[in-house]
């Protein structure tokens, strides 16, 4: 009795020890988390509107400024043909008033001629000799310093020019050779630049030394200007408004043709000045037709260009608006196949983690019956073993074999502890710590003949504790460590965001064949969730040799450390 009352007490306390993993403790609600996914449709429809707004708005400054260019060249071709038509006008008008001189000189050189030809050497001539006694010398003088005492002094040789013998019969034949001609005016100087005779007698004695027309001709070229005059007096009398072309003109004689005097001839031409101002005025008219010709013809080139530019936008923003359609349509029936291809991925994930489950569950219940129903037979076995230990003290073969038997019981236990923490399943947050989960993993891959990779674990101290699902981070061990080929060792530490996890595989030969590939593609995708369920990031290394897993660490008062 005593015996049996031992064991029973021995039996309680390894099922103590032992893990509670009946179905009622294991089943709990899973975890559902909102992972976010690319949302192809409404960003592309983001993106691609901006973009073709953008463009469209581009498009349409680039056509305005162009618009705008043109017209401002339209504009400056009709101002440079403006201004060129008023220079050609300028330009005409005052070339004919140059030819209009000219020609009136030559004319003014051909009448001096013939009046030379019949009065110089019969009137002009001797009347000039006679002159010569006449000095001007004092009235130059005065000239100097007193400008009236000097016109006194020209007026005093005037008179006593007119005083001289010949002047009235000169002054008549003069008078009489000129009439009913274009000529208002005609003056006689010598060489000393004293106006000997003038039709306009109040001139006679002038000094016209200082003038640059009459010291033209005294050097023997002909010089004539363009005068306009409101008042003029001719051989008609006083005459109003006229415009007069007035020639100095050298008289030659003698076997050497020198210069002897010099002629002054004024020459009436307002009908031929009035003719030139009317054509420049009807030139004038011409110009301003055909500018407004040009200008209208520009305004119709800019409108015309305005709406072909128009049309050029509302063609180019059809086609964008119906490239943006088309886009639309593909992008639509490509987030369909997104969304579709997601959905049977998450089919594909959950189905995955409900066998996950499925199989956990199974296996917790396994553990369960096993740790139940050998767990009375370990504790008989176990405490007859310290009995016989206790009865043969003295037999020393005998306690050997008794300890053996207390031992490998005490290993049976601690392989049915390991196999039951490993087939829990949970699927709500546990603050613990990452070691013994990882350590769990190892042990129950080493008891798989298919995995044949041998596994080192190097479990890091004094790690933050985590608040995590613990059936998460199995999940993810379980579907990353068959994809590996080689030596795996798998080492634990803290970093910066919590605990670090790192899987490192020692191994010749990386290279994957096409169905390993698959696999490890297709089990990354539950890694890659897990991780994310638990607030996780993973790193690969280069060829896929290496693996760093971190996991966000939570301090709690009552956490160990």
């Amino acid at each position: 009795m005593r015996l049996f009352t031992r064991i029973r007490a021995r039996q309680r306390g390894f099922q103590a020890m032992s893990l509670d993993l009946s179905p009622a403790a294991t089943a709990s609600k899973p975890v559902l988390t909102n992972r976010p996914h690319f949302r192809l449709l409404r960003y592309f429809s983001i993106a691609a509107l901006l973009s073709f707004t953008i463009v469209g708005a581009a498009l349409y400054v680039m056509e305005r400024s162009e618009l705008a260019f043109f017209a401002d060249v339209q504009e400056g071709q009709s101002r440079l043909f403006r201004e060129a038509q008023s220079e050609l006008s300028v330009e005409t008008e005052q070339t004919a008033r140059r030819s209009l001189i000219k020609a009136q000189e030559a004319a003014n050189v051909n009448l001096t001629h013939l009046f030379a030809n019949s009065l110089w050497d019969s009137h002009i001539a001797p009347f000039l000799a006679r002159a010569q006694a006449i000095s001007p010398d004092r009235c130059r003088a005065l000239a100097s310093n007193d400008t009236e005492a000097a016109q006194a002094c020209q007026g005093e040789i005037g008179l006593r020019l007119k005083s001289l013998p010949g002047f009235a019969d000169l002054d008549q034949r003069a008078i009489a050779t000129m009439r009913n001609s274009t000529v208002f005016k005609i003056k006689v100087f010598d060489l000393r630049g004293l106006t000997i005779y003038s039709s306009d007698h109040r001139q006679i004695g002038e000094d016209k030394r200082a003038n640059a027309g009459w010291r033209s001709a005294a050097g023997g070229r002909a010089a004539s200007e363009l005068t306009h005059r409101d008042h003029f007096s001719s051989f008609e009398g006083v005459v109003e408004n006229r415009d007069l072309i007035s020639s100095y003109i050298p008289v030659r004689r003698g076997k050497d043709n020198e210069v002897v005097g010099v002629f002054e001839i004024y020459a009436d031409v307002t009908p031929l000045l009035e003719q030139i101002t009317l054509s420049s005025e009807q030139l004038a008219r011409l110009i301003a037709a055909n500018q407004g010709k040009i200008e209208q013809t520009a305004k119709r080139d800019v409108d015309m260009v305005a709406e072909k530019s128009g049309d050029l936008l509302r063609v180019v923003g059809g086609m964008l608006v119906l490239l943006f359609i088309t886009l639309m349509v593909i992008v639509r029936r490509g987030q369909a196949i997104i969304d579709a291809q997601r959905a049977v991925q998450e089919r594909s994930i959950a189905q995955e983690h409900l066998w996950h489950r499925e199989k956990m569950a199974a296996m917790s219940a396994l553990a369960a019956n096993v740790s139940h129903d050998t767990g009375n037979a370990l504790t008989i076995i176990a405490s007859l073993g310290q009995q016989l230990a206790d009865k043969l003290d003295g037999d020393s073969e005998a306690a050997e074999a008794a300890d053996s038997i207390q031992e490998q019981s005490r290993r049976i236990f601690r392989m049915t502890r390991q196999i039951s923490a490993f087939a829990t399943v949970s699927d709500r947050p546990e603050y613990t710590s990452v070691n013994p989960v990882i350590e769990a993993v190892c042990y129950f891959f080493s008891f798989d003949r298919r995995f044949r990779r041998p596994i080192e674990f190097r479990p890091g101290e004094q790690l933050p504790w985590c608040d995590l699902v613990p059936d998460f981070l199995k999940e993810v061990l379980m579907n990353l460590l068959p994809t590996l080929s080689g030596r795996i060792v798998i080492e634990t530490g803290p970093c910066s965001k919590g605990v670090r996890i790192r899987v490192r595989v020692e191994t010749d030969d990386m290279a994957l064949g096409p169905e390993e590939d698959s696999l490890r593609a297709s089990r990354m995708e539950i890694v890659a969730q897990r991780l994310g369920d638990m607030g996780g990031t993973l790193a690969v290394g280069e060829q896929g040799s290496l693996f760093d897993i971190e996991l966000p660490a939570v301090m709690r008062e009552d956490s160990p450390h």
